[in-house]
C-alpha cells in the first residue's frame, strides 16, 4: 500500500474519533423547553416545561392550562410530573382546546379537568410519577388509583429529604405561598358543603424544588413564593443551585424587584429563566420594553433567559446556555 492511501485511512480515523469524542460532550447538556400557550411567545398563563435529562429521562413541571390535555403532541414521552402547589393555573384544572387556540393573552382554556386535573390526566397516559412534597402525595394517589392507576406512582419528597428517580435526585424546598384544594376536585356533598363555606382542602405547604440532573447541574424551581431564608441558607448554601426558574409575576408571588433579589443576593445562580409572568411578556418572540420581564432583566445580575413556548434550550453542567438562549 502506497503512503498516501495510509495517510487518507489515518487521517479518516482521527476524524471519526473526533466526532465520537464531541458526540458525548453535546449529549451532556440538559434540555429545557416551555409548553406556554402560543409557539414563539411568553405568556401570562404560561407554567409548564419540560426538563430532559442527558440520560434521556423527562420531568413535566408545573403542569398548567396551556399543555392542552394528556393528547397534547408536543409532550411525547413523560417520566415524572412535579407540581409546586394545588392552583389551577399550576395542577391544572382546565387546558387549552388545542396547542395555539385562542391568543396569547386571551388563550382559549376552555376544557375542565375537573375533578382529577391535567397532572392526573397526563400522568395516566404518560405511566409517569407524580413527585410532590408536603401533603399532596395522598390526594394523587386517591386520583390515579380512582381512574385505574397505580397509586404507588404517586411519590413523597418532603422538606430535607429527597428522591432519585431515573437518575435526577429530586429534593422539595419551602415556597412561602398558599395551597388550598379547590374544593371541585373533591365533589360530592363534601366538597359542595366545602365550596359554600368557601373553604378548600389542607394538602400542607406549598413547595420549590430543586434537581441535580446527571451530568451535574442543579436546577431551583421556585414555584410561587415570596422570599425566604431557604433560598439563601438552602438553595444556594447546601445544594448550589446554579441554575434557577423564578416566577416574577407580582401579586401573586415575588415581583420583578423582589425576583431580582432573590437571584442576585440569595440564590447567586450563574443564569436564571423567568416564569409566571402574568403578562404578555413578548411580541414577535422580543421582550415587551416595560414590562415585568424587562424590568427583572435589566435588575439582575445573570443572564436572564425566555422561555419561548416551543423553543428548546441547552444547559450545561455549570448553568451556562449552551444552546438555543
Amino acid at each position: 500500500m502506497s503512503k498516501k492511501p495510509m495517510i487518507r485511512m489515518a487521517a479518516a480515523g482521527c476524524l471519526a474519533a473526533i466526532s465520537l469524542l464531541a458526540q458525548p460532550a453535546l449529549a451532556q447538556n440538559l434540555k429545557v423547553t416551555a409548553l406556554g400557550g402560543h409557539d414563539g411567545e411568553l405568556c401570562p398563563q404560561d407554567r409548564a416545561m419540560i426538563f430532559e435529562d442527558p440520560n434521556g429521562t423527562r420531568i413535566l413541571y408545573d403542569v398548567g392550562r396551556t399543555v392542552a390535555g394528556a393528547t397534547d403532541p408536543r409532550l411525547g414521552k413523560i417520566d415524572i410530573i412535579l407540581v409546586s402547589h394545588m392552583h389551577g393555573d399550576h395542577v391544572g384544572n382546565a387546558h387549552n382546546k388545542a396547542p395555539n387556540s385562542g391568543s396569547c393573552d386571551k388563550p382559549d382554556v376552555s376544557v375542565s379537568a375537573l375533578p382529577n386535573s391535567s397532572t392526573v390526566n397526563i400522568a395516566l397516559a404518560k405511566k409517569a410519577k407524580i413527585v410532590t412534597g408536603s401533603e399532596m402525595p395522598p390526594f394523587f394517589a386517591g386520583k390515579l388509583k380512582a381512574n385505574g392507576g397505580n397509586p404507588a406512582d404517586s411519590i413523597l419528597a418532603r422538606f430535607g429529604g429527597s428522591v432519585t428517580l431515573g437518575g435526577v435526585k429530586i429534593a422539595t424546598v419551602p415556597a412561602v405561598h398558599s395551597n388550598g384544594l379547590d374544593p371541585d376536585y373533591i365533589g360530592g356533598d363534601l366538597g359542595k358543603h366545602m365550596k359554600d363555606a368557601g373553604i378548600a382542602g389542607y394538602v400542607g405547604e406549598a413547595t420549590g424544588y430543586v434537581l441535580t440532573f446527571s451530568n451535574g447541574l442543579v436546577v431551583y424551581l421556585s414555584g410561587d413564593t415570596g422570599i425566604t431564608a431557604a433560598q439563601d441558607k438552602v438553595v444556594r448554601g447546601y445544594y448550589k443551585a446554579r441554575l434557577a426558574v423564578m416566577n416574577i409575576g407580582d401579586g401573586f408571588s415575588t415581583g420583578p424587584a423582589e425576583a431580582a433579589y432573590v437571584i442576585n443576593d440569595l440564590v447567586q445562580p450563574a443564569a436564571v429563566i423567568a416564569s409566571h409572568v402574568n403578562e404578555v411578556a413578548t411580541k414577535g418572540g422580543q421582550v415587551v420594553p416595560g414590562s415585568k420581564t424587562d424590568r427583572f432583566m435589566k435588575a439582575s445580575k445573570v443572564p436572564v433567559h425566555i422561555p419561548l413556548s416551543g423553543k428548546l434550550m441547552e444547559f450545561d453542567s455549570s448553568g451556562k446556555c449552551a444552546a438555543g438562549c
